[in-house]
């Protein structure tokens, strides 16, 4: 996943970053609700995780704008203030769950997940399309019940898809979604070729019954055949 991470406590945000990093997301941040705002518009996030009482405003100011570009990430308010009319507040406005500080990072990570699973998996651990299914949380890809090794950045690019089927998809998108922010402003996206020639390769020596086809002049698209 690519996670959004809005805290202004360096050492808690920093613990964050490294928890969910390890688990092999994509990890950005924002220490103040003005970065907040301008990452939530210009980037896509398939979760963020939302601090309400930051320096310069209200983490519910960024939860309203996200909700207002109707943008799809899963939203978990992580905050201090433990009143029922803030979690309701924050609920009502669209979070997916609320965790209070302080917590278990092993707590955070787990919610994360349940997060992901609810909106992109129909709360399954898996996801499946045509003979291919891949489990996230172990990064597991069986291709008629054969299990097949790919390496990071394929595994990546393969599960993006496989939650987007026969959905054109952007170089630009891709990229940020699996490289991170920033990286659409590449010269060029020579980068994504080389993982992507492999991961068709290794897809097609499994015989797998989906493809990952060029949309020339665009991007990609993932279509069973």
């Amino acid at each position: 996943m690519k996670i959004l991470i809005i805290e202004d406590d360096d050492n808690l945000r920093e613990l964050m970053h490294k928890a969910l990093a390890d688990e092999h997301h994509i990890v950005e941040t924002a220490a103040s609700a003005k970065t907040a705002l301008m990452k939530v518009e210009i980037y896509d996030y398939d979760c963020i995780l939302l601090d309400i009482m930051l320096p310069d405003g209200s983490g519910l100011d960024v939860l309203r704008q996200l909700k207002a570009s109707r943008k799809q990430a899963g939203v978990i308010i992580v905050s201090a203030k433990d009143s029922l009319d803030d979690k309701i507040l924050g609920l009502d406005l669209g979070a997916d769950d609320y965790l209070t500080k302080p917590f278990h990072i092993a707590e955070l990570c787990a919610r994360v997940k349940s997060v992901f699973r609810r909106k992109q998996q129909n709360g399954e651990h898996f996801i499946e399309c045509g003979n291919v299914k891949i489990l996230p949380e172990t990064r597991q890809v069986l291709i008629n019940g054969q299990s097949i090794e790919l390496l990071k950045k394929e595994f990546d690019i393969l599960h993006f898809f496989m939650t987007r089927p026969e959905r054109a998809v952007s170089k630009g998108t891709l990229a940020e979604a699996v490289w991170g922010d920033y990286i659409d402003q590449a010269d060029n996206y020579d980068f994504i070729y080389a993982q992507m020639k492999n991961l068709r390769k290794r897809l097609a020596e499994a015989q797998a019954d989906i493809e990952i086809k060029t949309v020339h002049g665009y991007g990609y698209k993932l279509e069973q055949r």
